[in-house]
């Protein structure tokens, strides 16, 4: 069948989830990839006896739910199943130990994860305190947080999957002597810039906090009492600092063991990078969604929810879940025991804003908190149901005895200890399009996507423009008009029912984004991923309210972000006031050194998309680059223009004694239309190819282990990190809306969501 898919669904697919060849070429359909996957996944069933009929007629189901957008998976499912990788979850947690053996085998194992394509949570709590002695050696601890630079240091080396960049959650409890450097330690935006962190809060200390008392600060090997802190302070600095920058978040960990279906296994520690899925030492999880916008149903001009439908999804998608459970390769024997143990999978729901909208009711309504509760308690009582069912014919999950469903009375015998998670879908939620991210409300109605040539192109949400067209509102001008603001509340021409209904982040209070979380983790085993959007303007007063009533309504978590907030935003819409300028000191001018008489060199070829690149490097007489030419294969055009500017302007910072690792991270990574591939690695572009050489050449000399980063990343074709990405010297008299710098992919815009860093143009996450 040939699916209906959108321009920017198609994109994000060849780019990131399609097989390719040896140079790079998609060699696959969507539709031979969701055969692919359907075809892998339903094998799992010959494992238990199913007839070879039985196993095609469940594949054609599996094939037809992800082809009808009513379901996707995991991004690593779509990407591996039916490959060679094989490896398919998303979440994975590790234990780290206080000794070297268990911090550097931890260690290895998340980068096999993160080559994998999944993402890595720690508790860094068993960890001694910074200073504390080290009884072997003599010598004193350096703390959680020095391991956490190495653990990130890592990362930044390891490009994951080949598509998705590593991604970690670093956790450490309340409790734990150095929380005050953890709490402040990403004050630095540019450390520790692999990582979200959240401190995990205990009961005690919420209890304590209502009076302001201090609570007592415990040895992570004795258990005993170390010292004291203040409540008050503690949580104020938490809250100044996710007032600051969106970090750190918080979990509430004795909460989530409250919730652990096998506490005889041992206690929760942590979760995956996002927040959403607590998991034990070495499990993972694997998660889908079920995409909402497609479970409703017209009669009479009127937009009801299609329960039967939502119901076969259901039903299916555990199915479709568990059974990755039994093909999935993993990247460590200790977390296929782990995972097969409790068979742990995260159901979740993506469009929940789209589906609002088509049912015209407000995101910030009582009756939208209202349809939450019913909808995710039927997905959550579907889902137990085929759980069962699944049990009674292959068994109940192995860790079952002991468990809190293995009650004498009357035991709920599952095939699966959890069932439920409310996770990020920022690309799966793109190719499902038009679909709203996971349970977050719109960022905007109408936008503008640069296209060739730097042409602007306006994109509207398909049912707002249907609901302007039939309103006869809709005018390419008001579209435009829309796309330069977050809302369109202040915008004149749009009815006022039209107003209520469509709302953006920034129409809803910080309120109504908790009470929507909680509403929903009423219904969900494990937790929900979403940020409490804050207009820049909010105060630290603000964050501190909603963590509290976060704690207060049953969430397990929450994660927040102040609109501007973070260093480096480029990419925003209309702000009218401005700060007066700083007055800059004098600096004196720059002139180019004079060039030598005689030069010397080295030329190096590149294949890039168009043609052969030779590019030229000279040094003067003390070994320092001065000068770069540059040379197609094929001469004239545009692309010959380009490269004599880029060469003269690159020659000119040579000779003006600019840092050559500071033109390399302006050049690298800027893509083109045409891509190459050499000796294994992805050429982007030209400029890209001559970041390349110049790297090569005249940072060869560099020691290893300064490199290491830029090395593998440049070879691999990783993007550069965040704050290395973002570009500089532009000003912008705007208000950020949740965007927190430039996608390295496609140069749109990174948005603050679902607890990550996203790019809803290309598909490009953090997470």
């Amino acid at each position: 069948m040939q699916i209906k898919l959108s321009e920017n669904s198609l994109k994000v697919l060849q780019k990131r989830y399609l097989k390719k060849d040896a140079q790079g070429q998609v060699i696959e359909t969507p539709e031979e990839m969701f055969r692919r996957v359907a075809h892998a996944v339903a094998y799992a069933d010959k494992l238990y006896n199913k007839t070879h009929a039985e196993v095609s007629e469940t594949e054609e189901l599996f094939y037809n739910m992800m082809t009808s957008l009513e379901f996707m998976p995991n991004s690593p499912c779509l990407m591996n199943a039916g490959r060679e990788l094989g490896q398919l979850s998303a979440c994975f947690t590790l234990p780290i130990d206080d000794s070297m053996e268990s911090i550097f085998e931890s260690l290895k194992a998340t980068a096999m994860i993160h080559k994998s394509g999944g993402g890595t949570g720690f508790s860094f709590s068993r960890l001694r305190p910074k200073n504390a002695v080290v009884k072997t050696t003599g010598g004193i601890a350096s703390g959680p947080v020095s391991f956490m630079k190495v653990y990130d240091a890592a990362t930044e080396a390891i490009k994951q999957g080949g598509t998705r960049r590593g991604a970690n959650m670093g956790i450490l409890r309340v409790d734990h002597p150095d929380i005050l450097e953890f709490i402040t330690c990403k004050e630095d935006s540019k450390q520790i810039t692999n990582f979200n962190i959240s401190v995990a809060l205990t009961d005690d200390f919420m209890e304590k906090l209502k009076d302001a008392q201090d609570y007592d600060l415990l040895d992570p090997h004795t258990q005993k009492k170390v010292g004291k802190l203040n409540t008050k302070e503690v949580f104020d600095l938490i809250v100044k600092q996710a007032h600051k920058n969106g970090e750190p978040g918080v979990i509430f960990i004795d909460r989530m063991n409250a919730f652990n279906p096998t506490p005889k296994l041992g206690k929760y520690e942590s979760t995956n990078p996002c927040g959403e899925q607590v998991l034990l030492p070495y499990e993972s999880c694997d998660l889908g969604s079920i995409n909402l916008s497609r479970m409703y149903k017209e009669g009479g001009g009127v937009y009801e929810i299609d329960w039967d439908k939502l119901k076969r999804v259901t039903r299916l998608a555990v199915h479709f879940l568990d059974n990755i459970i039994d093909i999935n390769k993993y990247p460590l024997p200790q977390i296929e025991k782990a995972t097969k143990l409790t068979r742990k999978i995260g159901l979740g729901v993506m469009g929940w804003a789209t589906l609002l909208i088509r049912l015209g009711i407000p995101y910030d309504s009582e009756e939208a908190l209202n349809l939450a509760e019913e909808v995710m308690s039927f997905i959550l009582k579907e889902a137990t149901k085929k759980s069962q069912e699944i049990a009674k014919e292959k068994g109940v999950f192995p860790a079952f005895k002991g468990s809190i469903y293995d009650r004498k009375d009357n035991p709920l015998r599952l095939r699966n200890a959890t069932l439920t998670t409310i996770a990020p879908t920022g690309t799966i939620s793109i190719i499902a399009g038009p679909c709203s991210s996971g349970i977050e409300p719109y960022f905007a109605f109408s936008y503008y996507r640069n296209v060739m040539d730097n042409d602007k192109l306006v994109e509207v949400e398909p049912f707002f423009e249907e609901i302007a067209r039939k309103r006869g509102f809709y005018s390419r001008q008001l579209m435009e008009k829309i796309a330069e603001s977050s809302s369109i509340q202040n915008i004149e021409g749009i009815p006022p029912d039209v107003k209520r209904i469509f709302v953006t982040a920034h129409d809803i209070s910080p309120e109504w984004h908790v009470r929507m979380q909680a509403t929903f983790q009423k219904y969900v085993h494990n937790a929900v991923s979403k940020t409490i959007n804050f207009p820049y303007e909010a105060s630290v007063e603000d964050v501190r309210k909603a963590y509290l009533l976060a704690y207060e309504l049953g969430c397990k978590g929450i994660t927040v972000y102040r609109d501007g907030s973070r260093e480096k935003q480029v990419l925003n819409v209309s702000r009218k006031e401005t700060k007066p300028a700083a007055i800059a000191p004098l600096k004196r001018e720059i002139a180019p050194r004079p060039r030598p008489e005689v030069i010397s060199g080295t030329t190096t070829k590149v294949t890039t998309g168009c043609g052969n690149l030779y590019v030229t490097i000279n040094v003067d007489e003390h070994g320092k680059p001065f000068e770069l030419f540059t040379q197609m294969g094929k001469a004239g055009g545009c692309a010959a223009s380009q490269l004599e500017a880029i060469g003269r302007l690159v020659s000119l910072a040579f000779r003006s004694d600019i840092e050559v690792k500071s033109i390399i991270e302006q050049l690298r990574n800027i893509r083109c239309p045409s891509p190459s591939w050499e000796k294994g690695g992805r050429i982007f572009s030209c400029a890209d190819a001559i970041a390349r050489v110049i790297e090569k050449r005249l940072l060869s000399e560099v020691p290893k282990q300064v490199l290491i980063s830029t090395v593998t990343s440049l070879d691999s074709g990783q993007s550069p990190p965040l704050q290395d990405s973002i570009s500089s010297g532009q000003d912008l008299e705007d208000e950020i809306i949740n965007i927190v710098g430039v996608c390295p992919d496609c140069g749109g815009a990174l948005r603050h969501e679902e607890g990550c860093v996203k790019c809803q143009a290309c598909g490009y996450s953090k997470c």
